[in-house]
């Protein structure tokens, strides 16, 4: 609704004309190039899910643990035949832990690495095998070439690969 002005009033001015120095122009900012829907439709799409994710958190070891378990809970109940595998999980992650988050323990195995054998490579096997639909490692520092591995791996094995990094 508009009124009309009167002597005393003086005109509004755009938003940020307001702020901006008298007689400086504005600057001509492009607009957002937005994709038409035939654009959106001619575009690849891919209903296969990426064979590598990757979750960081930062906080209170126990926060990190909270925030966590529903996606491990989800990722638990899975009606799959193969397994859920932790790998290399924070000491925090104890069978006590899993039964209080409400995960599904009978469908999880949990795996250490052993002697020279880095978190990596278990991993990288474990996804290669084939016998768990999702494997789960926590593994701090990966570089690109470690993200590609197991992503190759996960895709041998037909499954995900979710790395958690705790800050």
């Amino acid at each position: 609704m508009q009124f009309p002005q009167t002597p005393q009033q003086h005109a509004q001015l755009p938003l940020f004309e307001a702020f901006m120095a008298p007689g400086v122009p504005m600057l001509d900012v492009p607009l957002l190039q937005v994709p038409t829907l035939a654009e959106i439709a001619e575009s690849p799409w891919s209903n296969e899910p990426e064979a590598f994710s990757e979750l960081s958190l930062r906080g209170a070891a126990g926060n990190c643990l909270n925030l966590l378990a529903p996606i491990l809970r989800e990722l638990s109940q899975d009606t799959n035949d193969r397994w859920l595998t932790l790998i290399a999980p924070p000491a925090s992650v104890t069978q006590a832990w899993l039964r209080d988050a409400g995960l599904n323990r009978e469908g999880i195995i949990l795996m250490h690495p052993r002697g020279t054998q880095s978190a990596l490579e278990l991993t990288r096997e474990v996804l290669r095998l084939g016998r768990s639909h999702t494997v789960v490692s926590w593994i701090n520092s990966l570089s690109g070439s470690a993200r590609q591995q197991l992503a190759s791996a996960a895709r041998i094995g037909d499954a995900q690969s979710l790395n958690i990094r705790l800050g």
